[in-house]
C-alpha cells in the first residue's frame, strides 16, 4: 500500500505546473490561462473585503505551520529532491516565513503601506486632509511574478502581495523551481478553491519568447526577481505599458562589535552568525557573505572565526548543507586552494574548512574590502577597527545592499544604524534577524505592497 505522501505526489491538474513533465505549452495556453485569471477575479476576487483575504492567508499559513498537514509533509519530504535544500533547512525557512502571518502583522502592513487597513475597499479619509479629500487605492487587474529559481519564500510572498491587492496573478518559474509555489497554490485552493481560481503557476526556462510575448500582453504590472542581465532583458520585451518592479542582485553583510565578544555573550552571538549562514545555505539576498569583527574585544576577531568554524560543524550534523553542483563543488575547492596557501606564508590569514567535503568553509583574512563569497556556507571574517574602516571596505558595493545584520550593545546599536543608515543600507537589523525580515519589510527600501497599488483621491 502507498504511503500518504506517494498519494499526494500526483497533485490535481489545478495549475499549469501540474501538467506532465511531456505536456508543452503554448502561447495559445498561455493566452486562455491569463482571460481565464481576468474573468475569475473579477468574479470571485475582485468584491473580496480585504479582511476575507487576510483571514484567509492566516488559516493557510496556520495549516502549513501543522505538523500532519499534507503540504508541509510534501514540502519536507519531497523538498530536499527537489529543491536541493535539507529538509531541516526547508523545515526552519518555510516556518519562519508562515509564523509571520498573523492578523495583526497584516494590520500592520496595510496601514504602513496604504494608511488604512480598507483603503484596498472603499473611498477612507486622508489621514492629512481630514475630510476634505478622501482615498482609495487599487491593485493591478493583472499581475505577472518572474520568479528567481534559488529560494521559494519571496514567490510565495508575490503572491501574498497579488491577493491582497485583488490581482489575477500568474507566477512563472524558473525551470524545475515550481515545488513549493505549486504547493502552496494548492494550499490556497484547499481552503478557498474561487480564491485559488484568480492564481497561476508555471514553468519554463527563461528566454521562450513565443511563451513570454503571450504573457506579457496581457499584463498590467510585472515583478521580477533575478540577476541585473535578467532584469535587463526582461524589461527590453515588455509592452510600453507595463509597469516593471525589478528586484536586482543583493548582498548582505554582518557587524559584530567589540563590546559584545566577552565571555557571558559570545556564544549568543556564534549562533547567531551560525544561523545567519546556515538559512537557506546563505543563497539569499539576506544571506551575509562577510561578517566583519571589531578587533580589541576580550574575544579576539581570529577566536571568533575559529569558534564560528566549530559551530559550523556542529551544525551541519543538526541541519545538512543540501546537495550542490559539481561545478559549484569545484569552485568552492579553487577558493579554498587559494585561501590555504595564502595562510601558509601570511600569519594574519587562516581558513577553516570541512573535510572530505565543501559543506562549509571560515576565511579570515585581514583585507577589508568587500569580498563575494560561493555561498553554500562560504562566510568571510574580516577584522576590522571601527565602522569607518567598513564604510572604506564596502563602497564598491554602496547601492546593492539588502542587509546589514549588526551584534552589539543598544547604546551603540544606534549610533551604528545611524551611520548605516547615512551610507545607504535599507535595512539595518540584529544578526540574528537577517534572515527573518517582518512582514512589513520595505524590500531595498521600497513599499512592497504599496508599490503595486494606484491611488484615487476623492475632493470633497
Amino acid at each position: 500500500m502507498k504511503s500518504p505522501i506517494e498519494n499526494l505526489v500526483n497533485l490535481p491538474n489545478y495549475f499549469l505546473a501540474d501538467l506532465p513533465p511531456e505536456a508543452t505549452l503554448s502561447p495559445a495556453i498561455i493566452h486562455a490561462a491569463c482571460d481565464t485569471l481576468k474573468r475569475n477575479r473579477d468574479k470571485y476576487l475582485l468584491p473580496r473585503p480585504t479582511a476575507v483575504v487576510v483571514k484567509t492567508l492566516c488559516e493557510v499559513a496556520n495549516d502549513w505551520l501543522q505538523p500532519d498537514n499534507v503540504f508541509r509533509k510534501l514540502a519536507l519530504e519531497l523538498g530536499p529532491a527537489e529543491t536541493g535544500f535539507s529538509r531541516a533547512v526547508l523545515e526552519k525557512g518555510l516556518d519562519g516565513f508562515f509564523r509571520r502571518f498573523t492578523p495583526e502583522n497584516f494590520q500592520a502592513l496595510l496601514e504602513q503601506e496604504l494608511g488604512h487597513v480598507q483603503r484596498l475597499d472603499e473611498f477612507t479619509s486622508d489621514s492629512i486632509t481630514g475630510e476634505h479629500r478622501l482615498t482609495m487605492v487599487r491593485g493591478p487587474e493583472f499581475l505577472i511574478h518572474i520568479a528567481a529559481g534559488n529560494l521559494p519564500n519571496p514567490s510565495l510572498m508575490s503572491v501574498v502581495l497579488g491577493l491582497l491587492t485583488r490581482s489575477a496573478q500568474f507566477v512563472k518559474c524558473a525551470s524545475s523551481a515550481a515545488f513549493i509555489p505549486r504547493l502552496f497554490a494548492h494550499s490556497i485552493y484547499q481552503i478557498d478553491p474561487k480564491l485559488a481560481a484568480c492564481l497561476e503557476i508555471a514553468e519554463w526556462r527563461g528566454g521562450n519568447r513565443d511563451l513570454e510575448d503571450a504573457l506579457f500582453a496581457h499584463a498590467d504590472c510585472l515583478t521580477v526577481t533575478g540577476s541585473d542581465a535578467t532584469l535587463a532583458t526582461i524589461h527590453a520585451q515588455l509592452p510600453s505599458k507595463v509597469r516593471m518592479l525589478g528586484y536586482g542582485q543583493r548582498v548582505s553583510f554582518g557587524y559584530v562589535s567589540r563590546e559584545v565578544l566577552r565571555d557571558e555573550t559570545i556564544a549568543q552571538v556564534i549562533t547567531s552568525a551560525a544561523d545567519v549562514v546556515i538559512a537557506w545555505d546563505q543563497q539569499g539576498c539576506l544571506s551575509p557573505q562577510v561578517i566583519y569583527v571589531e578587533e580589541r574585544g576580550m574575544v579576539e576577531s581570529d577566536k571568533f572565526a575559529e569558534l564560528l568554524a566549530v559551530e559550523l560543524a556542529k551544525r551541519e550534523v543538526t541541519e545538512p548543507r543540501g546537495k550542490i553542483s559539481v561545478e559549484e563543488s569545484a569552485v568552492i575547492a579553487s577558493r579554498r586552494a587559494t585561501y590555504e596557501a595564502i595562510a601558509v606564508h601570511r600569519a594574519d590569514a587562516k581558513i577553516w574548512a570541512s573535510q572530505n567535503s565543501t559543506a562549509w568553509t571560515v576565511v579570515f583574512e585581514h583585507d577589508v574590502r568587500f569580498q563575494f563569497s560561493c555561498l553554500n556556507r562560504f562566510i568571510y571574517v574580516k577584522p576590522v577597527p571601527d565602522i569607518a574602516a567598513v564604510l572604506q571596505g564596502v563602497d564598491d558595493i554602496r547601492g546593492k545592499v539588502s542587509t546589514v545584520g549588526i551584534a552589539a550593545p543598544p547604546e551603540k546599536m544606534k549610533e551604528l544604524t545611524v551611520k548605516f543608515a547615512h551610507w545607504g543600507a535599507t535595512r539595518i537589523c540584529p544578526l540574528q534577524q537577517m534572515q527573518n525580515p517582518p512582514l512589513t519589510w520595505r524590500h531595498d527600501g521600497r513599499p512592497a505592497l504599496g508599490d503595486l497599488v494606484t491611488w484615487t483621491d476623492f475632493e470633497l
